[in-house]
């Protein structure tokens, strides 16, 4: 299955994603770049990005890592540690694969603003499901 195929799924396909301006910028086997640009809504009552904003974005290139062998992958724990916040600007999730066997994966994300500053990093672990991606890709 193509990179770019399961990159346009994700972007079209994940509506709470799309919903806060977020979009996979690259894909490549075992890694994904996840993007958004911050909003007023991204920002929680003392000014700064929601935790829940940091963790989503963490979360879709943890999903895009996870999935860029197009095989179903469905997250079953993770966890995220946040070190700084944001008022503005755009924020970048990288997600690596750590460790895979043909049922579970381990993926680290690192969240960084637009000057490279570590505002946050993400742990999670997936299942690999005995399902192809593509199957939901044809719906």
């Amino acid at each position: 299955m193509e990179m770019q195929a399961i990159q346009a799924f994700f972007n079209k396909a994940d509506a709470f994603a799309a919903h806060n301006g977020m979009s996979l910028s690259e894909l490549r086997a075992g890694f994904a770049r996840a993007e958004m640009q911050l909003q007023p809504w991204h920002l929680n009552g003392a000014g700064t990005v929601h935790g829940g904003a940091l963790f989503t974005l963490a979360d879709f290139a943890f999903a895009g890592a996870s999935n860029s062998s197009g095989q179903l992958a469905l997250s079953i724990n993770s966890s995220i540690s946040i070190f700084k916040g944001a008022r503005e600007g755009r924020l970048i999730a990288e997600a690596r694969e750590v460790s895979s066997t043909p049922k579970l994966a381990s993926y680290e994300v690192s969240i960084r603003n637009e000057a490279g500053d570590l505002l946050a990093t993400f742990q999670g672990m997936v299942y690999r499901k005995s399902l192809a991606l593509a199957s939901l890709m044809a719906e």
